[in-house]
């Protein structure tokens, strides 16, 4: 293996390039990001690694949603009013794109009920016109309303579309409640139709039924293409490890930034360049380790983690190596901490019994708290899913995380050598071991946050385009599985909410509470099932 000083060296080497201005931040799809999986590439190619990503390349393209933003072509007339977007109005995030020209029809808060006995339709055309609505209900908006499964207003537009309306325009006239979200994001899909929020109390004299409108909707939704970047150390044997770490981050302030204040690069040193410098250490250092010979091992850099685990999804699920050749996955994000105490994080330890090694391995003389779970926020997730052993390593969070001031000088390299010498006995200690067992973990599902009192007990597919929530993992004895969902399932209704993608599922989880059984309705390939689930 590389001698400490050189390793030293090449990891704070790399971990400056990576967390440097110039890539601005590696957010997935930018050019910042295909620099930096160049960058690794190249180092692959350095060290000997054979291509393993797509057309005997390094690289492993894939493809999402980039988020929405707003065109040149909007503009909006009601009545002889010509209004201005931002002042007076707004795109609502799931409108559709287009131009439409009619009439405006008022249909109160566009809720069909009958279990409640409230049609806003009956006796209104709505066929050809622009329908005004209410973000309020009957009974307001609030948590223990009667019509709380009428509040999305995503349903309420489709149901506005389904009804022959050509576009949608929102109000509020209710006081105790909130204007809607007008924050876009690749999350939410749009519908058919233009829809639009009416800001302010220009509702009471523009909404008037048959005044003329003309609305222009442009709404650029663009795919990008980011890259995970794919080597394989051959020593010609049957089992394969990966090992991996994610070289995405924020930008200049993602989805997911803790910062307030003026825009800044996220150079993310610590999360995750860390990661990959300890990877590229591992590759240097396992081309002349004898006694880690028994496996192959595969070096996976993946983009996207900091999007919902894009890359490492669209690696497991489109592999460059047969998932059946694969014997144990060792995921490196944010190992750039360590702090005097030695303190790691292990986590995903239940996976297989042979993780037990991780207690019994000395080297670097690390302070180990492991855990069990095989899934986390992190891209051992996708590779626990696929029924691969997979642990987590992880020096903890801390007051730079998700911020502009995680840079490059703040890296304890010590640590981060400790933790590579660690790694390298654990890979040892395991290599004449075969293939290691796997074992399925409790309290798999990622779905919990404070503001559900409840979870359906799944592991959603962040990375499925279609409509509705897919299910990418289930927990044994959760909800979903006494319902007999199954991986792959795509939940659209839940309760009284239509499932359209990640935004409506959440809300849909926080209409409830635990007791509650609700209908649930989901697609298995070309089948409708209609089945209830109960929430302990």
């Amino acid at each position: 293996m590389q001698a400490d000083t050189d390793a030293l060296e090449q990891m704070q080497y790399d971990v400056k390039y990576l967390a440097s201005d110039r890539l601005e931040g590696r957010e997935a799809g930018t050019p910042g990001e295909k620099l930096a999986a160049d960058y690794i590439a190249a180092k692959f190619g350095n060290e000997g690694l054979m291509p393993y990503g797509d057309s005997a390349s390094y690289l492993q393209a894939f493809t999402f949603n980039g988020d929405p933003f707003a065109g040149p072509a909007n503009s909006f007339q009601l009545g002889r009013s010509i209004l201005k977007m931002g002042t007076d109005y707004a795109l609502m995030p799931f409108s559709g794109t287009g131009v439409v020209r009619g009439k405006v029809v008022k249909a109160l808060y566009g809720i069909q009920a009958p279990e409640l006995n409230t049609d806003d339709y009956s006796g209104i055309e709505v066929k050809g016109r622009v329908v005004a609505l209410s973000i309020s209900s009957p009974d307001g908006v609030h948590p223990h309303s009667k019509y709380i499964g009428y509040h999305d207003l995503v349903a309420r537009a489709e149901k506005a579309a389904e009804l022959g309306a050509t576009g949608v325009i929102f109000y509020n006239d209710d006081p105790t409640a909130e204007d809607p979200s007008l924050e876009f994001t690749a999350r939410i899909k749009s519908i058919s139709i233009p829809v639009l929020f009416l800001k302010g109390d220009l509702h009471g004299q523009l909404v008037i039924d048959n005044n003329p409108v003309v609305i222009g909707t442009d709404i650029q939704r663009e795919q990008r293409t980011a890259y995970n970047v794919v080597g394989m150390l051959d020593h010609g044997k049957d089992n394969v490890v990966v090992i991996g770490a994610h070289f995405d981050h924020l930008g200049w302030g993602d989805e997911g930034s803790l910062h307030r204040g003026e825009k800044a690069i996220h150079n993310g040193a610590d999360d995750n360049a860390s990661g990959i410098a300890v990877m590229l250490q591992l590759a240097r250092d396992l081309l002349q380790m004898d006694q880690t010979r028994a496996n192959d091992y595969l070096f996976i850099a993946f983009s996207g983690e900091e999007k919902g685990l894009f890359g490492s999804n669209y690696w497991t699920k489109h592999p460059t190596v047969q998932i059946e050749q694969l014997n144990y996955m060792i995921n490196l994000d944010m190992v750039g901490r360590l702090d005097s105490a030695g303190s790691i994080g292990v986590n995903g330890v239940g996976t297989s019994p042979s993780w037990a090694e991780v207690d019994r391995t000395l080297v670097g003389n690390l302070k180990v708290k492991t855990t069990e779970s095989g899934i986390g926020p992190s891209d051992h997730t996708s590779f626990y899913l696929q029924g691969i052993p997979a642990i987590h390593f992880f020096t903890g969070t801390h007051a730079d995380y998700h911020k502009p001031t995680d840079d490059e000088e703040k890296v304890n390299y010590d640590g981060m050598l400790r933790i590579t010498r660690y790694i390298e006995s654990l890979l040892a200690t395991l290599n004449d071991d075969g293939k290691l067992e796997f074992t399925k973990t409790k309290d798999m599902d990622n779905e919990e946050a404070p503001r559900f009192t409840v979870t359906l007990g799944v592991v959603p597919d962040y990375l499925f385009d279609g409509k509705g929530m897919r299910i990418d993992g289930i927990t044994e004895g959760k909800p979903a599985a006494n319902a007999g969902l199954q991986v792959g399932d795509v939940v659209v209704k839940l309760g009284e909410v239509d499932v359209v993608d990640m935004m409506s599922y959440m809300k849909a989880l926080s209409a409830l509470k635990k007791g509650d059984s609700a209908p649930l309705k989901v697609m298995r390939k070309d089948e409708v099932i209609n089945t209830e689930v109960t929430f302990q």
